[in-house]
């Protein structure tokens, strides 16, 4: 018994000392792990974490969903609300999607307004959905120039663990792809549009995006699914967006440093259409 005391007390201080030297030195305490090929949470520098979708818990939404990537946590909910076209596109609803990374999904966000971070992925994630042509807007026309359905796409971040961009499009796209609206018709003699309580139709997703990321540590790195310590200490990150098929929707480059060379560029858009073809339909079965 006393020998189990103590060799617990020994893995105890060992464990200690080993967050206290990650807390205190970061970047040297990742370079010895990456030294071995290995990474601080286990994974290979080429392994995903793994990923699961729950759809419809959310009563009140049009359609919701609930997405895991590893440790990152984040709820979704389509609100569908009706409006007026713009006066250029008569017959072209709205997609408004936002992510919001509140206090409490980790320290290094703050309490107040959305975050600049935030801001900057909700900008990314609109380009995402226009540039894949997730949803034709001209199929949220409930009668030209006088009513359009307006699909408001609310992700929350409920635990921040690293690559919110990629857990946040599976959320927002898995959110859409549940998503049912009301049988609308529009009353020209009243000028109003009335809504059915009891039928609706499920919204048509043309497409369904998938997005990987890469890290670059110290130019020579190439770590896929970054965690929120890996993070800052990243030189740059890749997001590779893709659809059905593989079809490049964008690739972006964030951070000061370079990827290097082109090659880094291409391999990790190869390395993208190979977690695309194995997992990628996984994601949206629901």
């Amino acid at each position: 018994m006393a020998a189990a005391v103590a060799s617990s007390s020994t893995s105890e201080q060992a464990a200690l000392k080993a967050a206290t030297f990650q807390r205190l030195h970061p970047r040297i305490y990742l370079e010895r792990f990456l030294a071995e090929n290995v990474r601080p949470d286990g994974r290979n520098v080429d392994q995903w974490r793994d990923v699961t979708v729950n759809v419809g818990s959310i009563t009140t939404a049009d359609g919701s969903s609930l997405v895991r990537v590893g440790d990152t946590t984040i709820v979704c909910g389509v609100k569908a609300e009706i409006a007026e076209p713009e006066l250029d596109y008569p017959e072209e609803g709205y997609i408004v999607p936002n992510l919001d990374l509140p206090a409490i999904c980790s320290p290094r966000f703050k309490p107040g307004p959305p975050s600049e971070e935030a801001q900057v992925l909700s900008d990314r994630l609109n380009e995402a959905f226009l540039a894949s042509g997730i949803v034709d807007t001209s199929s949220l026309s409930i009668r030209s120039g006088k009513a359009v359905w307006v699909l408001y796409i609310d992700a929350t971040c409920i635990n921040y663990d690293g690559n919110a961009f990629d857990a946040a499009l599976i959320a927002m796209v898995a959110a859409l792809r549940n998503t049912r609206l009301p049988r609308a018709t529009y009353d020209e003699d009243t000028g109003r549009t009335i809504c059915s309580r009891k039928e609706s139709i499920p919204l048509r997703v043309n497409s369904s995006p998938l997005s990987m990321s890469f890290g670059i540590f110290e130019s020579s790195h190439l770590l896929a699914d970054p965690t929120s310590f890996e993070e800052p200490l990243l030189d740059t990150t890749v997001t590779v967006v893709l659809k059905e098929g593989g079809t490049l929707v964008s690739a972006i480059q964030v951070g000061l440093g370079g990827t290097g060379s082109q090659d880094v560029l291409m391999s990790c858009i190869a390395a993208a259409k190979r977690r695309l073809a194995e997992v990628g339909s996984q994601f949206y079965l629901s």
